[in-house]
């Protein structure tokens, strides 16, 4: 009996094997290129022309100096924070006081209106673009942050609301009827009760919100023509066309731009992780 759990035991790690390479594997092919750009910043065209893989040497800080010292490198910057901040207010309030009623409330039509939220996840950008920019035009939002915002927050309602029903859904009836007999409201029970008690979705939809803004280039490409306007996703667009015999300082604005959206995403990724898989059991 031992003798079998010890085979056992030492075949299991074999088992897991053909796993834990596709891991790896998966792993290189993000880390590689990241890695790439990375080093490449620190170290000159000629370098990058002459040895390819090489490793920086000397390593060279300029490049990397010289995007953070302009000034368009931070404005847009800060046109992609405010961009973000707006777009995900209208997505977590709008989304939440929507999937309220979709979760809580008996009504005709109301798994017919869920449905064609679902629907809006079928529904790309670049389908809607040329309507999306005359609309813009027509109501003056053409060429200012808050006609990238608007329509971000729009398409990112469906999944939003796919999200936070299931929380919203799966809070136990008794405590709407104690919040009841205590004479809180429907909307105090939904704001005292149902939006603490599903923070982790509320987290997930928050940093799913800011990453996908903070990285759209369809939008800003489409509303934003002025450099002052332009978001770092555009901005390292037009760097790169700019400077494209420049490889080294390409690859340094490139990093910079990547790092925001990086940091924010490996703290927040435990509660994207958790927020998700309730939905999913939901």
């Amino acid at each position: 009996m031992q003798a079998r759990t010890s085979r056992a035991g030492r075949a299991a790690p074999f088992s897991n094997a053909p796993v834990y390479a596709i891991a790896f594997a998966l792993v290189a092919v993000v880390i590689v290129p990241i890695g790439y750009v990375v080093l490449g910043g620190f170290r000159t065209t000629g370098q990058i022309a002459a040895d390819p893989v090489g490793l920086p040497h000397p390593w060279v800080t300029d490049n990397y100096v010289n995007v953070l010292t302009s000034g368009g490198f931070w404005r847009q910057v800060g046109n992609s924070t405010i961009i973000a901040a707006i777009a995900t207010l209208l997505v977590v309030g709008v989304s939440s006081l929507a999937a309220y009623p979709l979760s809580r409330f008996q009504f005709r039509g109301r798994e017919a209106i869920y449905t064609i939220f679902t629907f809006g996840l079928l529904f790309p950008i670049a389908v809607a673009a040329l309507p999306l920019y005359l609309l813009l035009r027509q109501l003056g939002l053409d060429e200012t942050l808050l006609g990238v915002a608007l329509p971000e927050a729009a398409f990112g309602i469906p999944i939003t609301i796919i999200i936070l029903r299931p929380f919203m859904r799966n809070v136990p009836p008794e405590l709407e009827d104690a919040a009841a007999i205590d004479g809180c409201t429907s909307f105090g029970f939904f704001w005292r009760v149902l939006l603490p008690l599903t923070r982790p979705a509320l987290l997930t939809v928050i940093i799913l919100s800011v990453i996908t803004s903070w990285n759209n280039y369809i939008l800003p490409l489409l509303v934003l023509t002025d450099p002052n306007h332009w978001t770092l996703p555009l901005g390292a667009a037009n760097y790169s066309t700019e400077h494209n015999a420049d490889t080294a300082g390409v690859l340094a604005f490139t990093t910079l731009s990547m790092i925001p959206a990086l940091v924010f995403f490996l703290f927040a990724e435990r509660r994207i992780v958790g927020g998700l898989s309730g939905a999913v059991k939901g």
